[in-house]
């Protein structure tokens, strides 16, 4: 089962998407401020982590930097949930470590396949080159 580490500190947030995503067969992990996600991210070993950027305690510009960072999560998918949507923030994301970028509000058919690519991105990473 992909287990999913949710870093969002709303709680109408973190429970719709964890209801939603459990319902998908998902195993959904919660925490509710950076420096929580990032202590999960190393002792669960998520699939995805789905990442709020504006988090109490930690942020989460700090948190993707701090995953990066460390030989143990810096192979871990992160997609950045944020409420911001203006132009550059996308770059900004990318450039703080994460994989991915989802605006809020949440469009949950999108948030899966944006998973399912980062899932097989990946996977195919991990793959040894074929042999000729």
């Amino acid at each position: 089962m992909t287990r999913i580490l949710l870093v969002e500190d709303h709680e109408e947030l973190w429970d719709f998407l964890s209801r939603r995503l459990r319902r998908r067969g998902f195993e959904v992990e919660l925490a509710h401020d950076g420096q929580d996600g990032v202590d999960k991210a190393r002792s669960l070993a998520p699939d995805v982590i789905l990442l709020d950027m504006n988090l109490p305690v930690m942020d989460g510009w700090t948190a993707a930097r701090l995953l990066r960072e460390d030989a143990a999560t810096q192979r871990i998918p992160i997609i950045a949930l944020t409420a911001h949507a203006m132009s550059g923030d996308r770059g900004r994301v990318l450039e703080a470590g994460c994989d991915d970028y989802h605006p809020k509000p949440v469009d949950f058919s999108r948030l899966l396949a944006q998973i399912d690519a980062a899932l097989l991105k990946r996977d195919e990473a991990e793959e040894p080159p074929a042999e000729s």
